[in-house]
């Protein structure tokens, strides 16, 4: 400390230790005087002491008057000095802050410091306040997992009684999350429940991860996160008896554990609608109920099942209608009887909803949440289901969403408060690829633009073989309605390395998308594209390729139907999803044709929650119309199907030089895999997983190419047409899978059971793992 902060701190604490001479006798003072003040008027100073000419003072009110002349924390000493007929009130103001700095921080910058303290430049120094500060300082590095920060305010005399305060910070190490660890867990194992919590262990990849430091807001989650998890699979009866934190000694690690009772797994019993609105019978509900006997209990099921039956009535027009669930317990059986009581509710209103926090996103954005508006029945149910939308727009660091008495008896006020965050990411880096190899990416990704609640998408990405770029731009509110509006622009060139040929694609892929039912969803769309088919080596390429050298205009109309059970919740331990979709085209540009996808998926988790299954089904078939041919950019090559290089499979022209690969009109395989846990610690983010394809690529509109002319038999088949029969195809891998700072990523080793002589492996695999 130097010598300026040494003396200030020695007045500092001279002045408030300094006592005050105790008198006998009583004093009247026929003047006062107030030596020492420079910025503070003597009138103030006075107000403060309380004593008045003329008057009698006691000894004790002399002490009352310095006490009270201190405690204003505006001066750095006081004397109070009786001096015959003469009061003299001698201080020491404190300074003014000249500059406010920050020395030794690093991982929180001094904008972000300067946010949380109350001392400002120009404004009276208060020690209290800048140890005050000083906390503020601490707890905003705790909030970023750094609870050893140690922070120290300082000051700094210069002339014109102005100080710098100075806050001298020690980061320290950043606290880890060494340990999460549970007790009273019976039916699921540590590892299982780590997964659930939002926070992580540390491990190999500490230095990038953020979920690994500790955060008491993250653990609270965490507790919400663990009720939820158990809840949803029956146990009705969890708690969190309480969470332990324990810091090491150098506080640059902390030891959770998480205190538990299970309780006891329920299934539905029997479940029942009943009514007791005169005039309306329970039969009209029974059809939205979807629950059923000996299934799984969850609270998020009876919500859904409530949800659904109001509206139905409201589609009747009736107001007022609440669905109560009355639960009955069955210990012995382990079953919950509910009953579904349809009655009729308070007539309370929504008088409006007042939204505060959001400096960017508009007020429609989290309105439109809301299924309710200003004047509806107010509905406490649809109200908390509004909440959890606002939560999953992912706008909002914090959100709440609380209610409180209106105007009037049956007024309802809705307070929406949100916290805002960063909702853009702009990325540059590498790719890899074991078909295209090393390439270069850019993207920029915006969730909610200009605050709209818009996404805006621009990504390029180039390869030695390819170059890839395209833009998205998605509405999901078109008119104010729950209907999606699409719009994606896309331009491809590919230089295949295992096919003499290549293919440039231009796009454009508007569309809209809304709700049929809770878990279905029907998209609409038009393709425009231009595909070219180019650079083709004519003597020792196919002769099917040589006659579909050139360039095309397509224009088609397309629907999309999307299931997913994921969407409602009724099967918390996995989901399906179905698609089905067709593109049609013949109403303008060169191609005629229909072309029709499928898939189907499914996963579940078993052994304890510790395996997760997926199965997958997919196909798609192209049928050229009036007589026209698929081409090469129309058609399937089988790049869906692991443990085969990209066009490496399908029918292939084996009497050319080049043994061009073709693709085929069709396209369908079969998917099933498994992922498991390796006894790798989970902090590290890498399992382990069995899979197994089986699929075929087959069928041409023109296996010769359509020419006269003679070929050269050098597959010694007898013939220059292509074999495009359907060949099954059949591979086994493990998987490796690692949950890394730059994405999910898979690393696939496989070897292919059955297979034709032609196909071209690729034992080894390395991609961003997804999820259907």
């Amino acid at each position: 400390m130097s010598r300026p902060a040494l003396a200030l701190s020695a007045a500092l604490l001279c002045g408030t230790a300094m006592p005050v001479t105790t008198f006998a006798q009583g004093y009247s003072f026929s003047a006062v005087q107030v030596q020492g003040n420079d910025r503070i008027d003597a009138n103030t100073i006075l107000s403060y002491a309380g004593i008045a000419r003329g008057a009698s003072v006691s000894a004790g009110q002399l002490n009352d008057a310095y006490q009270n002349i201190l405690n204003s924390g505006l001066f750095e000493s006081v004397e109070v000095v009786p001096s015959g007929n003469t009061l003299v009130i001698r201080v020491v103001e404190y300074p003014t802050i000249n500059v406010i700095d920050f020395e030794g921080n690093a991982r929180v910058n001094d904008e972000q410091l300067q946010q949380g303290i109350q001392s400002r430049p120009g404004r009276v120094f208060s020690p209290r306040l800048a140890e005050a500060d000083a906390a503020s300082i601490s707890e905003a590095y705790a909030a970023v997992g750094r609870t050893a920060a140690r922070v120290e305010p300082k000051v700094i005399r210069r002339e014109d009684n102005r100080v710098d305060l100075v806050f001298e910070i020690s980061e320290g190490r950043i606290n880890e999350i060494e340990r999460l660890s549970f007790t009273g867990n019976r039916d699921f194992s540590d590892r299982r429940l780590r997964e659930v919590l939002n926070t992580k262990q540390a491990g190999l990849l500490r230095t990038f991860l953020g979920s690994d430091t500790y955060a008491q807001d993250r653990i609270n989650l965490d507790r919400q996160l663990l009720s939820d998890f158990y809840q949803s699979r029956g146990y009705a009866d969890f708690q969190v008896l309480g969470i332990t934190t324990e810091y090491s000694e150098e506080r640059d690690a902390t030891f959770v554990v998480f205190n538990l009772r299970e309780g006891q797994s329920f299934r539905f019993g029997q479940v029942r609608v009943l009514s007791e609105v005169d005039g309306l019978p329970a039969d009209e509900f029974v059809s939205a109920l979807r629950v059923r006997s000996g299934s799984t209990y969850s609270p998020n099921t009876v919500d859904n099942a409530i949800t659904r039956m109001e509206n139905v009535a409201l589609r009747k027009g009736l107001d007022f209608i609440r669905v109560e669930p009355r639960i009955t317990r069955n210990e012995a059986a382990g079953t919950l009887d509910v009953d579904f009581v349809v009655t009729r509710g308070p007539r309370v209103f929504v008088e409006r909803i007042d939204i505060e926090g959001n400096a960017t996103t508009l007020d429609r954005v989290i309105r439109r949440q809301f299924r309710s508006v200003e004047g509806d029945p107010f509905n406490e149910r649809e109200i908390r289901q509004a909440a959890e939308r606002i939560r999953a727009l992912n706008y909002f660091s914090d959100s709440s969403v609380d209610t409180r008495q209106g105007s009037a008896q049956d007024q309802v006020i809705v307070d929406v408060n949100v916290t805002e965050q960063p909702t853009g990411s702009l990325s540059f880096g590498l790719s890899y690829g074991v078909d295209s190899g090393v390439g270069l990416a850019l993207s920029f990704n915006e969730s909610n633009f200009l605050g709209r609640g818009q996404f805006l998408g621009v990504s390029i990405n180039t390869t030695d073989s390819t170059q890839n770029s395209s833009i998205t731009f998605v509405e999901p509110a078109f008119l104010d309605r729950n209907v999606a509006l699409r719009f994606n622009a896309y331009y491809r060139v590919s230089d295949n390395e295992n096919a003499d040929y290549s293919i440039r694609l231009i796009g454009l892929d508007p569309s809209i998308e809304f709700p049929l039912t809770e878990a279905t969803r029907l998209q609409l769309g038009v393709k425009i594209g231009q595909e070219e088919l180019y650079d083709i080596d004519t003597f020792n390429s196919s002769r099917i390729l040589v006659a579909e050298e050139g360039s095309q205009d397509s224009f088609g109309l397309s629907y999309q139907l999307n299931y997913d059970s994921r969407r409602n919740g009724i099967n918390r331990d996995g989901g399906v999803v179905l698609r089905f979709g067709q593109e049609f085209y013949g109403l303008a540009g060169d191609v005629e044709a229909i072309k029709t996808s499928f898939f189907v998926g499914s996963e579940f988790r078993t052994f304890r929650d510790t395996w997760t299954v997926r199965s997958e089904f997919e196909g798609g078939v192209f049928t050229a119309l009036n007589g026209t041919n698929s081409r090469v950019t129309d058609r399937y090559f089988g790049s869906e199907m692991r443990g085969f290089e990209s066009r490496g499979i399908g029918p292939r022209d084996l009497d050319v030089a080049n043994e061009d690969p073709l693709g085929g009109n069709y396209f369908a395989v079969a998917r099933i895999e498994a992922e498991f846990p390796i006894g790798v610690p989970e902090e590290y983010g890498v399992s382990g997983g069995l899979f197994m394809d089986v699929g075929s690529v087959w069928g041409l509109d023109d296996t010769s190419g359509g020419l006269d002319t003679g070929c050269t038999d050098l597959d010694g088949d007898g013939g220059c047409t292509v074999d495009d029969d359907m060949y099954v195809r059949s591979v086994v891998g493990v998987s490796l899978f690692w949950t890394t700072p730059i994405g999910p990523l898979r690393f696939n080793f496989s070897k292919a059971l059955q297979k034709e002589d032609y196909d071209i492996e690729q034992n080894f695999d390395l991609t961003v793992s997804t999820r259907f």
